[in-house]
């Protein structure tokens, strides 16, 4: 294993590039409310309309409303009806609302506390439930920021010599065997590399933004990334093509303790084909020189 970089830095802070685009309590909760206020009205007339939780829960699964609409009625449904049925399962219309009710429905709460609760629910408490469906909102968009800042400095960089592709923001993972037709299993990557003198792929990489990060989470980051190498240095060797992994990690969950480690471990692992790099540490790290070398 060549000598990692991230070792030999004794503060992770002094190397983390913060994305700071949060807007602050209590300014959040007007901006929540403006969003969500017609849906919760809507729930309220539909909650007013239900002779069960159940209907109430079939009647927002319902084709004809709009998918963006049925998220937040879903969202609704969840916090102020059955905390335990996620939204990932019920927005998932090919699972019959009765096998939903069948296995969850003992812990819905009942349509007549809804219809008392809903009935009378002024602004603030309106704004209250706003924040809660809303919470998760911005999740991924820090991740997008930093895909595409470190594209916009890659382009800017390495104009005319090497070239970058692959989503910036929300959009579909490049698959390496899209690039490598002989390249077995599935391996989805945020972006390619090329030379622009050849077309030759130089790197694949991936891009993670850590708010925070810790325990099992980081475990499976962990697990992940090692699989990732060991994936494209199995077919390297038994292809005998060269190939770089570059991985941009940032943000303040990167300086915990067993993130800083995985990227510690990662980082000059496969006989130095692969790189850790932050963006303030990225011209120091992701040079032409480690990318175009061809050994």
């Amino acid at each position: 294993m060549a000598d990692s970089f991230f070792s030999r830095v004794e503060n992770p802070n002094t190397v983390i590039t913060p994305i700071d685009t949060a807007i602050r309590f209590p300014e959040i909760l007007e901006v929540l409310l403006a969003k969500y206020r017609e849906d919760i009205d809507l729930f309220a007339a539909m909650v007013a309309k239900s002779s069960s939780s159940a209907e109430l829960l079939d009647q927002i699964r319902q084709k004809s409303v709009s998918s963006a609409v049925r998220m937040s009625l879903l969202k609704i449904f969840r916090r102020a009806v059955a905390p335990v049925l996620d939204t990932e399962t019920t927005k998932k219309l090919n699972i019959p609302t009765l096998t939903l009710v069948e296995t969850y429905g003992t812990t819905f709460k009942p349509i007549e506390v809804l219809k008392e609760q809903f009935a009378r629910m002024d602004s603030e408490t309106k704004g209250a439930l706003a924040a809660l469906i809303g919470e998760y909102d911005t999740r991924g968009q820090l991740g997008y920021i930093l895909t595409d800042t470190f594209f916009t400095w890659f382009e800017q960089t390495f104009e005319g010599v090497m070239s970058i592709r692959g989503p910036r923001g929300a959009g579909r993972d490049i698959e390496l065997n899209t690039i490598f037709p002989d390249f077995e299993g599935q391996y989805p990557c945020d972006f390619v590399i090329t030379a622009d003198d050849d077309g030759r792929v130089l790197a694949v990489g991936f891009a993670r933004y850590d708010s925070t990060r810790g325990g099992a989470q980081s475990d499976d980051r962990t697990g992940g990334n090692a699989y990732k190498v060991a994936k494209a240095k199995e077919y390297c060797e038994k292809t005998g093509k060269a190939l770089r992994l570059v991985f941009i990690s940032d943000g303040p969950g990167l300086g915990h303790k067993d993130t800083w480690r995985e990227a510690c471990n990662l980082d000059g692992d496969w006989n130095g084909n692969v790189r850790v790099a932050t963006m303030k540490l990225a011209e120091s790290r992701i040079t032409p020189d480690w990318l175009l070398q061809t050994e």
